[in-house]
């Protein structure tokens, strides 16, 4: 009997082991609370129910579009893009509406406050990035919109959207603003 005691204690105990992949951070939790994060590799935790590991992926370069769906998302025929006129249309700083499509390129920089912190990380990039892209076309007149600004215009509203993400201790990582079109 003591044994057998032994025996399942110690695979009790050896059950703790787990490995965090390349691509992925750990996230320790204790009876359910976030305790810490740990990088990849062979880590260990206190056993089931004690502990538990979650291991999201930090390397996937997640895309959220805004003022368009790509047949990918809308399930839309051969035409390929549904145009999102509340998201797209948005007013200059002269006084002119331009109708401007862009994407967003993140990455979780920390999976402990990205999972915890906010509850749709999804909906909380898109609706920092409309915010940021709105403020930046509000300062701007709209000839550089159309023309040779708009590397300017990903790069402040980027700037924008981390800022925002920041303050909200999401977790995630702006990598790139990308135009897509803009049409007076």
């Amino acid at each position: 009997i003591i044994t057998g005691l032994i025996i399942v204690a110690l695979v009790w105990g050896l059950s703790g082991l787990y490995r965090v992949l390349p691509d992925e951070q750990g996230v320790v939790l204790r009876f359910g609370k976030f305790v810490k994060t740990t990088q990849p590799g062979l880590n260990y935790h206190f056993p089931y129910p004690v502990e538990t590991v979650l291991t999201p992926k930090v390397t996937k370069v997640n895309r959220m579009d805004v003022g368009f769906r790509s047949e990918r998302d809308s399930g839309f025929g051969s035409s390929g893009v549904a145009d999102v006129p509340e998201e797209s249309l948005m007013l200059t700083g002269d006084e002119n509406i331009v109708n401007i499509d862009f994407s967003v390129f993140w990455v979780i920089k920390d999976a402990g406050k990205f999972l915890f912190k906010i509850q749709d990380p999804a909906a909380t990039v898109k609706a920092a990035s409309e915010t940021a892209m709105r403020e930046v076309i509000a300062r701007s007149d709209i000839q550089p919109i159309l023309t040779e600004g708009r590397s300017k215009i990903e790069i402040d509203t980027q700037e924008i959207i981390q800022n925002i993400l920041d303050e909200y201790e999401s977790g995630i990582q702006i990598t790139q603003v990308q135009t897509q079109k803009a049409d007076p």
